[in-house]
């Protein structure tokens, strides 16, 4: 995509209902994100009463969307949880790791356990989980992207402290699809 073809793109995108603006330099991270990412098929910008950016993956069959909802911004001083990824509920059976599932960042950015600072985590240990439903959140180029689970189980970890840093492929939580 040309310089001029990004700026057009910035520019039509401020007219789509419920975009507030879109910066040329957001534009051109998606872009750049399409031509350093070749497991990404698509990213769709779509308007109306919150922002909704939704990436497609090459290869896997099932889209991955996400999610900015409008006016969301998790503070990036909020507070980390605690040491380490947490262990399984009290009084579960332990599971090998083998038999759990990964569910993986699909991108790099900032992990957040809870649509906004100071509510409930969308997910727990013990939690149970259905494909599609939100997980968490990651923040990347200022854009909150909700990540939805591509599995059902049980959440039987969490491998990542709130506000962290994640990297693409970084496994964030181990689910058990036989629980």
């Amino acid at each position: 995509m040309t310089p001029q073809e990004m700026k057009q793109l910035a520019e039509l995108l401020q007219n789509v209902p419920g975009i507030k603006s879109i910066e040329l330099e957001d534009v051109q991270g998606l872009a750049q994100l399409l031509r350093d990412s070749p497991e990404i098929g698509s990213i769709e910008v779509k308007g109306f009463f919150g922002t909704k950016v939704v990436i497609t993956r090459t290869g896997s069959g099932a889209p991955t969307f996400m999610t900015a909802p409008a006016g969301h911004h998790p503070s990036a001083g909020a507070t980390p949880a605690g040491g380490g990824p947490a262990p399984a509920a009290e009084g579960e059976p332990a599971r090998p790791s083998s038999l759990l599932k990964d569910i993986k960042s699909p991108m790099v950015g900032t992990f957040y356990k809870s649509p906004e600072p100071g509510a409930d985590p969308y997910v727990k240990v013990g939690t149970r989980v259905t494909s599609g439903q939100t997980v968490c959140i990651i923040e990347a180029m200022k854009i909150m992207n909700e990540i939805e689970a591509e599995i059902a189980g049980v959440v039987r970890e969490i491998m990542v402290d709130d506000a962290q840093p994640v990297e693409f492929g970084q496994v964030l939580f181990r689910v058990d699809p036989n629980g």
